[in-house]
């Protein structure tokens, strides 16, 4: 399947990331949120970025320009009407999620290719809320999604393999690594590293190191780019007192409960750096 024009749901820091490398790639994007100021943010943000490439010799402004050609805003969800691929990128909670793609079911082609960008949500359950099971995917993009190369390609129990095999080429096509997973909570990725996030959380909390000794020793010893406690204000500490619940559910296993301390920041509002606090204070 030939894909031309992409839709990106939601212009948050992911979802215009995404709709920047796909737009890079030579795809129509168009950039789509509830409110014209989160989009024209979204648009904002890739504008600078973009700029910053210019900086630094990696792009001409000639090349800046055709990008940001390709790029769409848009506010309504009927502008979906016409595209080959959404991929949605708003708030992980399901009941939203499952709303909008029944919404995408009802407007888009019926070749459209309905992704998901969700961390840890099963995308069966997604697909459920379809009347296109089969045509339904995970397009798992890792943060800064301009900067990291993996995408994790989860199949649901309905994906058919020319799904797969286009959203496969569109992701080499956008210059990322993909990975084929099977749909269980929190994937491959989140499944591993929030559980490490959360351990470095309880060690913190039992007074064995302070958090700059955790995440040094992280760093030094196990050649981690960035420690967890810094990894977790990064990624959001609602972001991954999310993942583990989700975890925590979907396995039944105590060893997936989130540490006292992370519930504790998340209720007082320190979610890392997008509050200016989590275990670091921020500028």
């Amino acid at each position: 399947m030939d894909v031309q024009q992409i839709m990106v749901i939601g212009a948050g820091q992911m979802g215009s990331g995404i709709a920047q490398v796909c737009a890079a790639a030579g795809y129509k994007v168009i950039l789509n949120d509830l409110k014209a100021e989160f989009v024209e943010r979204g648009l904002g943000g890739i504008k600078k970025n973009l700029l910053r490439q210019v900086e630094k010799g990696r792009l001409t402004a000639k090349q800046v320009q055709e990008i940001s050609d390709r790029l769409t805003a848009s506010t309504n969800i009927d502008d979906a009407k016409t595209v080959d691929l959404v991929i949605e990128a708003a708030v992980e909670n399901m009941e939203i999620k499952a709303a909008i793609f029944a919404q995408l079911d009802e407007i888009t082609p019926a070749h459209a290719i309905l992704a998901t960008n969700t961390s840890s949500l099963p995308i069966t359950e997604i697909a459920a809320a379809t009347k296109r099971p089969e045509r339904v995917i995970g397009m798992h993009f890792m943060n800064p999604v301009p900067v990291m190369k993996l995408v994790e390609i989860i199949r649901g129990l309905a994906t058919i393999d020319e799904v797969y095999k286009t959203v496969e080429d569109v992701t080499k096509t956008i210059g990322k690594v993909p990975v084929e997973v099977n749909d269980a909570p929190g994937f491959v990725s989140n499944r591993i590293l929030v559980p490490m996030i959360n351990e470095a959380i309880f060690v913190l909390n039992e007074g064995i190191a302070t958090k700059e000794a955790i995440d040094e020793v992280m760093k030094l010893g196990m050649n981690h780019p960035m420690g967890p406690l810094k990894l977790a204000d990064l990624i959001g500490l609602d972001t991954c007192l999310f993942v583990l619940e989700t975890l925590y559910e979907g396995y039944g296993d105590p060893k997936y409960r989130p540490c006292p301390l992370l519930r504790k920041y998340v209720k007082a509002g320190y979610l890392g750096r997008k509050t200016g606090r989590g275990f670091y204070q921020y500028e």
